[in-house]
């Protein structure tokens, strides 16, 4: 499954994030079994810088957009793993990557999205170290049907080279919200997002929250080629204060739920394995920046 991003604004929007995920013990799951990993365990940060720059917008009759944007982002993870006896974890993830994207309307009822792009994906931040095998590339077509005003539900394909060579995979969308004092939010565009809020004040918003995020390290182990996969689930807290109409801070508390992380082989079999290695819940804590200029 792969996930796009919706852009529909004339404005250049920077986000910058910090999280925190806090440490916990490091287990194995296997055969519906589920034990601990010695005395493994393990933290994580995670710095990252999002960037999206508008190259030409109109919108039709109907308020669609037809649009022209290019991306850029990118996330530095140090995960703060201890007493590991066997490589089953990385302790960096470098993940640096740009898109272009294009939206348009295909009538009243459908839009399509396309996008092309790639990045760099390591386990240290060297690049004297990075290689092809580093570069993941990315071309997909998304149809979106506008169920109503404030839903959006689409579906396609999308081809990229996750395990060495050019594969086909499906892609979702999914973009549902509402305005006002209070807002929900539910998206599945980069990550999953689902979000409550309400406006205690005009510059302050409370929501309550739930996510999923992850970055990717490709590397060599033992000269097989390999990937390393990081993901967590976080439910929280996130207050957010808002400075005039262009910028806000968001500051999230919470916990971490489920945070898989573990190397498995580049290969199409490695998806169906059983056996999975993940860090237990922790607490988790974030603060970030959003600004439209």
């Amino acid at each position: 499954m792969v996930i796009y991003c919706q852009f529909v604004e004339a404005q250049v929007q920077i986000e910058m994030k910090t999280e925190y995920i806090g440490k916990s013990d490091y287990r194995k799951s296997e055969n519906e079994k589920s034990e601990k990993v010695g005395d493994s365990q393990g933290a994580a940060m995670v710095h990252q810088a999002n960037m999206t720059i508008p190259l030409s917008l109109k919108l039709n009759e109907n308020k669609r957009p037809t649009l022209w944007a290019i991306s850029a982002n990118g996330v530095y993870a140090k995960l703060a793993n201890k007493n590991f006896t066997a490589p089953l974890v990385v302790d960096e993830i470098l993940n640096i990557g740009m898109n272009l994207t294009h939206l348009r309307p295909l009538n009243d009822r459908w839009s399509i999205l396309a996008t092309i792009g790639g990045g760099i994906f390591m386990s240290n931040t060297d690049f004297s170290k990075a290689g092809f095998k580093n570069v993941l590339g990315n071309v997909g077509t998304v149809f979106i049907r506008h169920l109503k005003p404030n839903l959006d539900l689409g579906g396609g394909i999308m081809v990229n080279n996750s395990f060495g060579f050019p594969m086909v995979f499906p892609a979702l969308y999914l973009n549902w919200k509402t305005e006002g004092k209070y807002a929900v939010k539910i998206a599945l565009m980069q990550g999953l997002e689902l979000s409550v809020g309400y406006d205690l004040t005009k510059n302050f918003r409370l929501n309550l929250i739930a996510e999923m995020n992850g970055q990717t390290a490709l590397l060599q182990q033992e000269g097989k080629d390999k990937m390393f996969s990081h993901l967590y689930m976080i439910a929280g807290f996130r207050p957010e204060i808002k400075i005039g109409k262009k910028i806000s801070i968001p500051l999230t508390v919470g916990m971490n739920l489920w945070r898989p992380a573990q190397i498995t082989d580049r290969t199409l079999k490695s998806m169906f394995q059983d056996k999975e290695y993940y860090f237990r819940a922790s607490p988790y804590a974030s603060a970030g920046l959003k600004m439209n200029l």
